[in-house]
């Protein structure tokens, strides 16, 4: 017949003196208070381990700090996982390190993990732009959080003065990113779900503006000041690049000597520059060809066409053409990646050329769907023609600032 255990009671267990070896008093549910001879109590649970059966026993914690009431609601709940074939002890230790996970796997540490894996797919400029952004808007007030533990309440808050200020394609980009973040973590077992998967609707969403720019009728005035203008030649050489070649920024900043081919007179763009992550080709005219060879003086010797002002091992900021033609006194009224349009504009109104030929030289359209209606040869005779027409344009525009007083 089993023995009966009377549960024990406060009184008794106060009450309990040391002895010279330990000894145990049973409150019964396999649950004991260890007596040490230094008059420590110490509660414990005895249990058989799920499967093996071995018996085992799992401190649960001293007594008075664990309360009576409290040891047997721990009883009862280790009970219940051994009911489910789950061991007190392993889920325990799982808790343990689900928590220490928690509080190091922080907002930045995350981010961090996520920026390696993004900044494969997109440009370098772009990168640390990505990431400065973040540095500059969320580290400082979420960085050091558990990413367990962010809301949106919390997130939206730190992003609401950045909002009031007006920069709402500032929010929406950091909102963006913070949700790549979010599924990040979430395919990677850090968390089970995005609390931050709604926070853009907290907040007004941007207009989509147009790049300033400028008129093809202006540009003779905007290429006197460039020929004046205070700035290194490293960065008006870029300009002209930009406007000769009708690249984005990041691309003309990029640009590598060896992308260059002399004997075919052609600039090959690798896909993984490219907004569209196609190769571009851009044949070279006799101003761009010129334009190279001043460089070469510069930076023939490295890798980069366009060496940065800081560290000329590394390319040019695709941000330095923007800050020069502000201060050349267009600020709002004409942006790096406005260059484009401007020959968009003269191309088009010229109507000498395809609209789908002047798209595909802006690298909009797919040069497959070109060439379908051209060879090869052909195609790239054309796009010549039609850089060696927008060279020339500039260069008249050029000649017509000199005439003006």
């Amino acid at each position: 017949m089993a023995r009966m255990v009377v549960p024990l009671t406060d009184t008794e267990i106060r009450h309990a003196k040391p002895k010279d070896k330990p000894y145990i008093l049973y409150d019964g549910g396999n649950l004991e208070l260890s007596v040490r001879p230094s008059g420590k109590k110490v509660w414990i649970f005895v249990y058989s381990r799920p499967y093996t059966k071995k018996r085992t026993k799992l401190t649960l914690g001293p007594y008075p700090t664990l309360t009576l009431s409290n040891a047997r609601r721990k009883r009862e709940e280790y009970a219940t996982l051994l009911l489910d074939n789950i061991d007190p002890q392993e889920y325990l230790d799982s808790e343990k390190r689900r928590v220490l996970e928690s509080i190091e796997n922080t907002l930045s540490k995350v981010a961090a993990a996520w920026f390696q894996v993004k900044k494969n797919d997109i440009s370098e400029d772009y990168a640390e732009d990505v990431w400065r952004s973040l540095e500059r808007h969320v580290f400082p007030k979420l960085g050091h959080c558990p990413i367990t533990k962010l809301s949106a309440q919390q997130t939206i808050a730190v992003l609401n003065p950045i909002a009031k200020k007006g920069n709402l394609e500032t929010v929406r980009r950091l909102c963006q990113r913070l949700n790549e973040i979010m599924i990040y973590a979430i395919n990677t077992g850090i968390l089970f779900a995005n609390p931050l998967g709604g926070i853009k609707a907290a907040f007004i969403k941007p207009q989509k503006q147009n790049m300033a720019t400028i008129k093809p009728e202006e540009l003779p005035t905007f290429l006197k000041a460039l020929s004046r203008a205070s700035i290194n030649n490293v960065t008006r050489c870029m300009i002209e690049w930009q406007l000769h070649t009708m690249t984005r920024p990041n691309e003309t900043s990029g640009a590598q000597w060896d992308e260059i081919n002399f004997e075919e007179k052609v600039w090959s763009i690798p896909a993984s520059r490219m907004k569209a992550k196609r190769e571009h080709v851009v044949p070279l005219t006799p101003q761009t060809l010129a334009i190279l060879e001043e460089m070469k003086a510069i930076s023939g010797h490295r890798v980069h066409v366009f060496p940065g002002n800081g560290n000329p091992t590394k390319p040019a900021n695709s941000q330095t053409a923007n800050m020069a033609i502000k201060r050349m006194g267009y600020k709002d009224l004409l942006v790096a990646h406005g260059l484009r349009s401007i020959a968009s504009t003269a191309l088009n109104e010229s109507k000498a050329f395809d609209a789908d030929l002047i798209e595909s030289a802006l690298a909009h359209k797919d040069h497959n769907e070109v060439r379908s209606a051209y060879n090869r040869a052909h195609y790239l005779e054309l796009r010549r023609e039609l850089m060696s027409w927008w060279s020339n344009y500039i260069d008249d525009a050029f000649s017509k600032s000199l005439r003006r007083h």
